[in-house]
């Protein structure tokens, strides 16, 4: 949108453009076992030195967590409005981010009040599976379990065969209740419904997304959320990030890896306690903003500079000193400060003697000694969490300055010491200013274990000497604005797609133009009939619907990529999808990896719970079905010695541990390892995430992008999404919802009864216009507006008023209005209520007496509903359609409801592809729509490319 003039009504001598403005910690919360709120944390951070002769800080075995953990939290689910029937359902982390929303909007003193804007995001950070996902998963298997009870029981013959069936079937019902069964199943495990729940209870309508970049996940969050209140499409965004110890799955992973004790990961050994739990919340404005509305401000956030160091092979930490330093030296050059400025620096990387010998040479010896600490002392390493925790502390020792003790012996003691300008406090001490009057200052320094860096920089707030900024709506990066006031357009230069029967994107074309679509019955591999198909009636435990459009799943790498078998086989299937597309998306003419300089993202929309690490978590828990085995009144006559025969004849078939002790078997379960492979196998420098929004996760993820890019953090960008969800899982639990088709999807139509579900994946290369140009890239579109919004309402029902949002707030990023778009790729989900919801909000926005029609469509009824990769299918489906000059085809539709009313607009759905003609001198036009549960809402805006377009 176009930036107006921040709130602030002071001056200074040297305007800040909005987009270096500083951002402003006004609120905070923190959970963790010994500390329960903003003091009880502060409390726990200046504690002393533990007793004599504890280690120094080691990376490998982090100290013991303070208490045991956060289950002993008790959330009243009422006071957040949450329906009863729903409450069972909902993922832990989701109560206990609610809690710490909660008390984060009450320490920034809007616990009475609301937020000055409504214009508020929520961004949330987990990393490992829910425990939510984790049951539904084993609730899922349990069939086979039950299949596989029966059978073993008949092989006994005798008194098996006998109780064999009413076994299985009480063991069915059994494992019901044990791992919990609810019609909102599906909703209340997806990550992306903790902030769309946080809206919700507190009336927030600004996006609402969930991130995964491993233990960079917190970094990824802020560095957004600043990237969001910079370029003006936020206001207020309330920062979450939380991990919790969920399933047993992340501590075997972690010890193969190396992060943790090898033999703390037994199934029946306690959770090791160098994992350690933490929920945390930031509450972030900008500056200008926090100083109209009136904010206590503890901090500001000045820099969250991202980079990758690109390596092949397993998953790492970076070792290089060097990738370091490139990562602190850019952070100090992007606030123009003296770098010689810092005072403390906080460490959460693997290694903090990497980051503490970056930041001694930034201090080129001029400067006194900088302290040192890591909130890994006190917390262990909270993984998605730990950077939360890290700017927490900081924020709250600028605010009281006072430097906190590290609690470890001081590494200036050390024969390995990384430097005489770096020093370990024992105990509390004094902040005092720096002697030359300026603001103090500290740095925190974090890695990922997929190879990410990270640098940020705080600064104090002196609200007495401190006038508010007089900020200016124009680029810090100097670039010129598009067409008036417009951002500068973001290029895409690349694209890749596979889908239901199509092996790149121009096979996905050609299916569009046959006007047929590759909706089928799922493959018995896929959906067991015998054990998940019952077409009868709703079941929690089958699905109605068998039809859906299966994607076939590489089993080799993408030609050119060198990675071992072995290595392939521990891969998640999406992770090999989007392997193979960003190869397709390489091999196009003009284009390769090799050509992409500087620093880079690679945002990918997924489902943040992978099927593989589902599907290992459950084999790491057969114990739990054997207790059920143990509880049936069927087998009550069955002695130990005759049930252990019986169980030992289960393990092998239906898991047990598996080979988990290869350093890659966590790979394979990170949602940002699709986004980490791509970047490491293709060697391009690009920090990886994982973005989930529902059914909106790709625009999400393509967001990022284009907010990364618009504020100079990256010079490019590989955005897009992916899911497989023509599985038994995931056609159980939407099942059981209602949501899916008995038959075929079909939008619009008024034989509409849902969706049929898809695989599919895209990718799209970014870059901003002007590099673009510069470059010489092919330029397939432009990107000219991304809108968001939560409609802060149901977490089921679509809503007019969100979806009108998003569509508002993508025009005001452009110089154009709804009358000249030409075609419109609606979300489209084949639920008569979700069409024609949709229909209204495209009536309110897009309806113009007078107007040409516009065209509508949806590619969902040709490759059904692809989850996170529904919005990449519609941007891909669009963008092939304005490069060839053709108003794709929606098949499948009969009659339209009257209801729909698309006279109103005027628009008109298509059975048959056609020329997309337009007036001379006038580039093509589109919008892009896709919307999730939750009440999550995006919209795009594309424009073709002309030689005619300039600068």
């Amino acid at each position: 949108m176009h930036a107006g003039p921040a709130r602030g009504t002071g001056t200074e001598e040297n305007p800040r453009t909005q987009q270096d403005e500083p951002i402003a910690v006004v609120g905070i919360a923190a959970l963790y076992p010994a500390a329960r709120g903003v003091a009880d944390y502060w409390r726990l951070l200046t504690q002393g030195e533990q007793q004599a002769g504890e280690s120094r800080l080691r990376t490998d075995l982090p100290a013991e967590p303070e208490g045991q953990g956060l289950g002993d939290i008790e959330i009243d689910v009422a006071r957040f409005g949450i329906p009863p029937a729903q409450a069972a359902s909902m993922a832990r982390m989701q109560l206990l981010m609610l809690e710490a929303a909660r008390q984060c909007l009450s320490d920034a003193g809007y616990a009475e009040r609301p937020l000055p804007s409504a214009r508020t995001d929520v961004v949330t950070g987990t990393c490992f599976g829910l425990d939510r996902q984790y049951a539904n998963a084993a609730r899922v298997e349990s069939s086979r379990y039950a299949r596989s009870l029966e059978q073993a029981l008949n092989a006994v013959g005798g008194s098996g065969a006998a109780v064999g069936s009413a076994a299985a079937e009480e063991f069915r019902s059994a494992a019901l209740k044990r791992f919990g069964a609810s019609p909102h199943d599906r909703i209340g495990e997806m990550a992306s419904t903790i902030p769309a729940r946080v809206a919700a209870a507190f009336r927030l309508r600004g996006r609402t997304l969930a991130l995964e970049a491993a233990d960079a996940t917190s970094y990824l969050s802020v560095a957004h959320a600043m990237d969001s209140l910079r370029t003006g499409v936020t206001d207020t965004v309330l920062v979450l990030t939380g991990q919790c110890r969920e399933g047993r799955l992340p501590p075997y992973a972690l010890a193969a890896k190396g992060l943790l004790p090898a033999g703390a990961a037994g199934a029946d050994a306690p959770a090791p306690a160098a994992l350690g739990e933490g929920v945390g919340a930031l509450l972030l404005k900008r500056l200008s903003s926090a100083s109209q509305d009136g904010d206590r401000v503890y901090a500001k956030l000045l820099d969250c500079t991202l980079r990758h160091d690109t390596r092949r092979g397993v998953f790492r930490y970076s070792a290089s000193a060097d990738r370091y330093r490139e990562a602190a030296a850019e952070s100090w050059r992007r606030v123009d400060r003296p770098r010689a400025a810092a005072q403390y620096l906080e460490c959460t990387g693997n290694d903090p003697r990497l980051a503490a010998g970056a930041c001694a040479d930034a201090q080129d010896g001029a400067a006194p000694s900088v302290a040192v600490g890591s909130v890994r002392d006190r917390l262990g390493h909270t993984f998605a969490n730990i950077g939360l925790a890290a700017v927490s502390k900081v924020a709250l020792a600028l605010h009281h300055r006072t430097i906190p003790p590290l609690r470890t012996a001081a590494w200036g003691e050390e024969p390995d010491a990384p430097g005489p300008s770096l020093r370990a406090p024992r105990d509390s001490e004094e902040w005092r200013p720096p002697p030359d009057g300026s603001p103090r200052r500290a740095a925190v320094s974090g890695a990922s274990l997929t190879g990410g860096l990270c640098h940020l920089i705080m600064e104090e707030h002196r609200e007495a000497a401190e006038p508010a900024a007089t900020v200016t709506a124009v680029p810090a990066s100097g670039r010129p604005r598009w067409r008036g006031n417009a951002p500068e357009p973001v290029a895409v230069v690349g694209f890749g797609g596979r889908f239901a029967d199509t092996a790149d994107a121009g096979a996905f074309w050609d299916v569009t133009l046959s006007g047929r679509d590759r909706i089928r019955p799922v493959p018995e591999a896929l959906l067991e009939r015998d054990l998940y198909h019952s077409p009868s009636a709703l079941s929690l435990n089958r699905s109605y619907a068998e039809y859906g459009a299966p994607m076939e799943v590489p089993e080799t790498p993408p030609a050119g990529l060198r990675i071992p078998p072995a290595r392939f086989s521990e891969l998640d299937a999406t992770q090999r999808v989007g392997l193979t597309v960003a190869a397709e998306l390489f091999a196009r003419p003009g284009l390769s990896a090799g050509t992409l300089t500087g620093a880079g993202l690679v945002a990918v929309g997924s489902n943040l719970g992978l099927s593989r690490e589902r599907h290992l978590n459950t084999a790491l828990c057969p114990d739990l079905f054997e207790e059920l085995v143990g509880s049936l009144d069927a087998l009550a006559g069955w002695s130990g010695q005759e049930l252990e025969p019986l169980l030992k004849s289960l393990r092998e078939p239906n898991g047990g541990a598996q080979q988990l002790d290869s350093p890659g078997g966590l790979d394979g379960c990170l949602a940002s390892g699709i986004a980490a492979l791509v970047a490491n196998e293709f060697g391009i420098a690009a920090v990886p995430v994982a973005v989930e929004a529902a059914c909106a996760s790709s625009l999400a993820a393509v967001d990022l992008a284009v907010s990364r890019l618009r504020t100079g953090s990256v010079d490019y960008a590989l955005a897009g999404g992916v899911e497989l969800p023509c599985n038994a899982r995931d056609m159980v639990l939407c099942s059981a919802l209602g949501l899916l088709s008995h038959e075929k999807i079909t939008p619009f139509d008024e034989s509409a009864d849902g969706f049929s579900p898809g695989d599919g994946c895209a990718l799209f290369l970014l870059k901003r216009y002007g590099d673009a140009r510069r470059d010489g890239d092919p330029i397939h579109g432009l990107l000219r507006g991304v809108g968001a919004s939560n409609d802060a309402k149901s977490l089921i029902a679509p809503d007019v008023a969100g979806q009108v949002r998003a569509m508002e707030q993508a025009f005001e990023q452009v110089d154009f209005g709804p009358e000249a778009v030409d075609y419109l790729e609606s979300h489209g989900t084949g639920t008569r209520v979700g069409d024609q919801v949709e229909a209204a909000a495209v009536r309110q926005v897009y309806g113009q007496p007078g107007r040409r029609p516009l065209e509508i469509g949806s590619g969902k009824s040709f490759f059904g509903h692809t989850f996170a990769a529904a919005g990449a299918a519609g941007l891909l489906r669009t963008l092939l359609a304005m490069r060839s000059g053709t108003l794709p085809a929606t098949t499948n539709l009969r009659s339209s409801p009257a209801g729909l009313e698309l006279d109103r607009i005027p628009a008109r759905i298509s059975t048959h592809s056609r020329p997309w003609c337009t007036g001379p001198g006038r580039p093509r036009r589109a919008g892009v729509s896709s919307f999730g549960t939750g009440g999550i809402n995006y919209h795009l805006l594309l424009e073709e490319y002309t030689d005619s377009h300039g600068l």
